[in-house]
């Protein structure tokens, strides 16, 4: 296991979890993630890059919502959780995110390579 990888996985165990709005995907536009986060996505081909950035949607984001949600990027499991990226609907955990954590992941994305999803 790489060092990001770690982690990544460090900073999940540590990003607030809250319910969405039933069908909501209101912050489900185009994202960057680190190529770790992106190997453990499934592949979408350039016409559904396309697509996706054309509604400035998330190529990942099917019918029924996120079809990567476990395996979503930091970027999204962050919405919602900092005032930085407020969820439009108001929704919210009980106790936001620490900020020395969310400063940490900030760190990360600026010290790792970051590609559109």
């Amino acid at each position: 296991m790489t060092n990001n990888s770690q982690k990544i996985r460090f900073f999940r165990e540590r990003i607030p979890r809250f319910e969405c709005i039933p069908g909501c995907h209101d912050c489900c536009g185009p994202v960057t993630a680190s190529s770790e986060e992106m190997f453990n996505l499934p592949l979408k081909n350039e016409a559904m890059h396309t697509a996706a950035l054309a509604d400035l949607s998330c190529p990942h984001l099917g019918n029924n919502g996120c079809e990567v949600y476990v395996e979503r990027p930091l970027i999204c499991r962050l919405f919602g959780t900092t005032p930085r990226l407020a969820c439009p609907n108001g929704k919210r955990p009980e106790v936001m995110i620490d900020a020395r954590i969310e400063q940490q992941i900030y760190q990360f994305f600026d010290a790792t390579r970051q590609v559109l999803v």
